[in-house]
C-alpha cells in the first residue's frame, strides 16, 4: 500500500500550492484530483489579486497573500521558466454617478487622460493602484512542472479519513496526514458536514488589443487585460447547485455590461465562455486549519487564487507541527456549529 507524509485531494491553485511548499519542507506528498490539474475555479478565475469581502480579519488575510504574491510568482518563474503573470498593474473602481467608491479619486478628466478607452459619460473612478493579477492557468502549469508525478490526473477519491483515502478503483493511498482541498465538490462527495456549498460563475476570455491598461471594476463586471493580449471578464454569480453549463444568457450579460464600462471591447473576438463553481461559506471567508483529524484547506470563494500563497503557508505548517500565520487564525473551520 502506498504512503505519504501528506496526501492531498484537490488539484487546484489551492492543493498544488500546498503541496509545494509542502515538499519544499522536505516532505513526501501526493496530489489527487479527480480531472485535470486547475480544471475547476482555478481555470476559471481571471486572476485579480485584489480583496472581496469587507470583513476587518479577511482583509488582513488578504493583504498579508497579497503581499505574498511577487515572492511566490517569481519562485515559480525562476524554479520553471514559466511566468505566472504577476502584475501590479492597479485597478479601477468606476462611477457613473455621484458615488465615490473607496479609494484615491479621479475626476473624468484624469480618469479619461489615464484611461482613454473607458466609456464617455463615466464621472470618475477610484484608483487602486496596490491591486495586481496574475494567469492562474500560467500558475498551475508552473507548479505542475515542479510537482511533477507527484501529481494524478483522473484519480477520483470516493472516501477519506484522517489516515488516507480510497479511490473509484477501490484502492487506498495512506498518509501521515491528509489534506482536504477539493473546493466546491467537499461538501457534497467528501465531507457533507462542512458548510460549503457551490456558487457558479462564468468568465469570458477575449484576443485582440488590449481595451485597457489596469483592471476595470464596473458595477457587476470586471475587464481584465494581460500583457499575452488576451481579455478576461467576469463574473457572473449564480445559485445553480453543480452545473457547469456556461450559456449565451451570461455571455452576453457580461459582454454587454463589459462594452457599457469599456467600448473597446466590442472589438475583440470571443474566444472560451467558461462556467466554474466557487466554494462558498455562510460568512464568505475561507476554511483554513484542523477539522476532525484533517486539514482543511477550502471555501475561499471567489478569493482562491488571491489566497493560494498563504494558504499553502498555512497548510504546510499543520503538516510539519509549525505555527501557521497569524492572519488565518479566524478562519479556523470549528468556527461554525457543525453539529447542528
Amino acid at each position: 500500500m502506498e504512503r505519504y507524509d501528506a496526501v492531498i485531494v484537490g488539484g487546484g491553485i489551492i492543493g498544488l500550492a500546498s503541496a509545494w511548499r509542502a515538499t519544499q519542507r522536505g516532505l513526501r506528498v501526493c496530489v489527487l484530483e479527480r480531472e485535470r490539474a486547475g480544471c475547476g475555479a482555478t481555470w476559471a478565475a481571471a486572476g485579480v489579486l485584489a480583496p472581496d469581502p469587507e470583513t476587518p480579519t479577511f482583509t488582513a488575510l488578504a493583504d498579508r497573500s497579497a503581499d505574498l504574491w511577487s515572492a511566490f510568482a517569481e519562485e515559480l518563474r525562476e524554479s520553471t521558466g514559466i511566468d505566472p503573470g504577476y502584475t501590479r498593474c492597479g485597478s479601477l473602481v468606476l462611477s457613473f454617478d455621484d458615488s465615490r467608491p473607496d479609494g484615491e479619486w479621479l475626476e473624468a478628466h484624469e480618469l479619461h487622460a489615464l484611461e482613454p478607452g473607458l466609456a464617455a459619460d463615466c464621472r470618475g473612478a477610484a484608483l487602486l493602484e496596490q491591486d495586481a493579477q496574475v494567469d492562474p492557468r500560467r500558475a498551475v502549469d508552473a507548479l505542475c512542472a515542479l510537482l511533477g508525478d507527484a501529481v494524478r490526473t483522473r484519480t477520483d477519491v470516493v472516501e477519506l479519513d484522517p489516515q488516507g483515502v480510497v479511490l473509484a478503483d477501490g484502492s487506498r493511498i495512506e498518509g501521515e496526514r491528509v489534506v482536504l482541498a477539493a473546493g466546491a465538490w467537499t461538501a457534497r462527495r467528501l465531507a457533507k458536514r462542512l458548510p460549503i456549498v457551490p456558487v457558479k460563475g462564468q468568465t469570458l476570455r477575449l484576443h485582440g488589443p488590449l481595451p485597457a491598461t489596469r483592471i476595470i471594476h464596473s458595477q457587476h463586471v470586471y475587464v481584465v487585460p494581460r500583457a499575452s493580449g488576451e481579455t478576461v471578464i467576469g463574473a457572473t454569480i449564480e445559485d445553480a447547485g453543480f452545473d457547469t453549463t456556461a450559456t449565451d444568457e451570461a455571455t452576453q450579460t457580461l459582454l454587454r455590461q463589459a462594452i457599457r464600462a469599456v467600448p473597446a471591447v466590442a472589438g475583440l473576438q470571443l474566444v472560451e465562455a467558461i462556467a466554474s463553481l466557487r466554494p462558498a461559506t455562510p460568512d464568505d471567508g475561507p476554511l483554513i486549519g484542523e477539522w476532525e483529524g484533517l486539514i482543511v484547506a477550502g471555501g475561499h470563494y471567489r478569493n482562491g487564487i488571491l489566497l493560494a500563497p498563504i494558504t499553502a503557508e498555512a497548510v504546510a505548517a499543520f503538516l510539519t507541527g509549525e505555527e501557521p500565520p497569524a492572519e488565518t487564525a479566524p478562519f479556523d473551520p470549528r468556527r461554525f456549529d457543525l453539529d447542528v
